[in-house]
């Protein structure tokens, strides 16, 4: 039915609280269509399915016109659509495929966030993640020897992987600090980066420092208070903020909170079941006794106890942990093992976030579609913003790698019809993490499983094996091509860009403790630095980019065709997934279009081998 197109609606917020919001929903229907009754607006969510019935307002010569007036509880994501019967026929009018009037799905439904809305400043920017230790070292002196620590004497000597002489993994250290990222922030900033995320830092037991020893103090080796204090208040003059890694499902074995060693001043829980910190830690009951319980099994990680009011008080509560650090100047968290933490605490971490910045930021590790988990990360509105997209990453490198179009395809159309539009907006996109192995060395060689669940599982588990792997020259040149195509799509898809350091320049890193190498800043690819770098202008000149929303032209075995668009602009990306050239097709409203990005020569009659070409309107 032609006179579809021609119907209006317009839905109006005019009341909000914490917990719901009230709008007022108007639409207007074409007289021509016929008589028109019993005219509802329809929301589906994770709850199930709603109707709400429109009052008929009036008509005029053109038009017929309905109103109500309804309050919807604080969600991130509302699917909707309309519902009526003219001359007694029954219509869905919906987002898509308007000629099919007696069917209705979740792709053809709009979507609507109440009470939710992720920071402007972290839609569709480029986010540079640090791993601290290894970036670069501010202070000319090393630091001073701690116990269980080793330090190397050289920025330049190689990783070690594996146990010291006392049998502790990760406690080799090379001294990169806080001072050393804000000597850099030009550097970082010439990537056309306006958010840092920092892996974390505070006083901890390893290099990683994913087993936090004291919350309240920056780690010796990494710095001071003070000196990430001076780094956020410098970054953001240059407008960069600061996302700092917050690491709340578990603590480490030796810290002021556990004590196992005997380290610190404090009585710890390890040491007594009246220390202060004893109900930190989530236990288990074993022949009648309560009995510690740690991460994964892993002794050094006892488990921290999410529905504890003691332990959240000391994180979120007033004055806490979170407070500490904001007031230091960060901008938004990183929660490490979101999908560990308990509901209630994900969201008395939002609270505490936005109650020192209004526009603070909550980004979750998850690795699966977080909509999917029978869990309130973001759907509930009161959670986390947005999650590391790890579905995409994945379905990207299958797509580059072994031409995996379905996998492309499908993930794709659930990120967009599952996802809300605020966190699409938000995804952390990243080209690589200090968990999985470096994306220039998956393109390059045939050392993974094809058929692991992730498209960086290694055949071989041995670390020796992984700390010495380097590409060859023709491995390198070969991954580097494919490389720089597959991060061009990546720039040009919808969320964060996320540059884990290093990437930009080459560095290597089989497996995930190799992958963390000191950043080589005498032996850079300043061939691949300059591709970043002009990635990070287009993204920062066509900002248009940050909100555009994504529409898929085609997904085949030779390229990949994709449209950002918005109400004023749009851009029309191809990428050449294959070894030759090949043809291509472009939409015929492209024909006058001009190029404001090629890779490796490509134009509009040539899609050369790895080729991109992104046409604007």
């Amino acid at each position: 039915m032609k006179e579809l197109d021609d119907i209006k609606y317009n839905i109006e917020e005019i009341e909000k609280t914490e917990n719901d919001c009230k709008y007022k929903i108007k639409i207007q229907v074409p007289i021509t269509i016929g008589w028109i009754e019993r005219m509802k607006f329809i929301t589906e969510a994770n709850d199930g399915r709603r109707a709400y019935q429109l009052k008929h307002i009036k008509n005029d010569d053109n038009y017929v016109y309905f109103e109500t007036e309804l309050s919807l509880p604080t969600k991130a994501l509302y699917h909707y659509y309309f519902s009526f019967e003219a001359n007694h026929r029954f219509i869905y009018y919906k987002k898509e495929n308007k000629q099919d009037i007696n069917h209705i799905n979740q792709d053809e439904m709009w979507k609507l966030s109440v009470n939710f809305k992720t920071p402007d400043w972290a839609k569709g920017k480029i986010m540079y993640h640090v791993f601290v230790d290894r970036f670069n070292r501010g202070n000319p002196n090393q630091p001073e020897k701690m116990k269980n620590r080793s330090i190397y004497n050289s920025w330049d000597d190689e990783v070690k992987i594996g146990p010291d002489e006392n049998g502790i993994w990760n406690a080799d250290f090379y001294g990169g600090d806080i001072k050393g990222i804000t000597e850099k922030l030009d550097y970082i900033e010439s990537l056309g980066v306006s958010i840092i995320y920092l892996s974390p830092i505070v006083w901890s037991q390893s290099n990683h420092r994913y087993d936090s020893a004291d919350y309240k103090k920056v780690d010796p080796y990494a710095g001071t208070n003070k000196d990430l204090k001076e780094l956020c208040d410098k970054a953001h003059k240059k407008g960069i903020k600061i996302v700092l890694d917050a690491v709340f499902n578990h603590t480490g074995n030796d810290s002021k909170y556990f004590n196992q060693y005997n380290n610190f001043e404090t009585v710890g829980a390890y040491q007594s079941e009246n220390s202060k910190y004893y109900d930190f830690y989530r236990k288990y009951i074993y022949n009648n006794k309560p009995q510690f319980d740690y991460w994964w099994g892993m002794t050094n990680l006892p488990v921290c106890d999410g529905n504890s009011k003691i332990w959240q008080d000391y994180i979120y509560g007033e004055g806490g942990v979170i407070d500490l650090w904001f007031q230091l100047g960060i901008d938004g968290l990183r929660l490490d093992v979101a999908d560990e933490l308990t509901d209630e605490f994900i969201e008395g971490v939002r609270k505490a976030v936005k109650r020192n910045k209004e526009d603070g930021f909550i980004l979750g590790e998850v690795w699966k579609n977080p909509m999917r988990m029978n869990r309130s990360y973001i759907e509930s509105g009161k959670g986390m913003d947005s999650v590391m997209n790890y579905l995409l990453i994945d379905a990207l490198i299958r797509y580059f790698k072994y031409s995996d179009t379905y996998k492309l395809r499908e993930i794709i159309s659930q990120i967009e019809r599952e996802y809300p539009k605020e966190t699409i907006d938000t995804l952390m996109n990243f080209t690589s993490t200090h968990d999985i192995t470096r994306a220039i060395n998956i393109f390059g060689t045939n050392e993974f499983q094809y058929s692991g669940e992730w498209a960086w599982n290694l055949q071989n588990d041995d670390r020796n094996w992984q700390n010495n792997y380097k590409l060859n020259n023709d491995q390198y040149n070969y991954s580097k091509e494919v490389y720089k195509s597959y991060i061009a799509t990546l720039a040009f898809l919808p969320g964060i860009l996320s540059i884990f350091y290093g990437d930009e320049v080459g560095v290597e890193g089989m497996g995930n403790l190799s992958n963390r190498k000191p950043f080589p800043w005498t032996k850079k690819d300043t061939e691949l630095l300059e591709f970043f770098r002009t990635i990070g202008k287009i993204r920062k000149k066509e900002s248009f980019l940050e909100t555009a929303d994504l529409k898929i032209y085609d997904i085949n075995n030779n390229y990949f065709q994709f449209e950002r668009t918005n109400n004023a602009e749009k851009a029309l990306i191809t990428v050449n997934r294959t070894d030759y050239n090949t043809n291509f097709y472009i939409p015929d409203e492209y024909n006058d279009s001009r190029q404001i990005y090629s890779l490796n020569n490509s134009n509009k009659y040539n899609l050369n081998r790895h080729g991109v070409l992104v046409l604007k309107k």
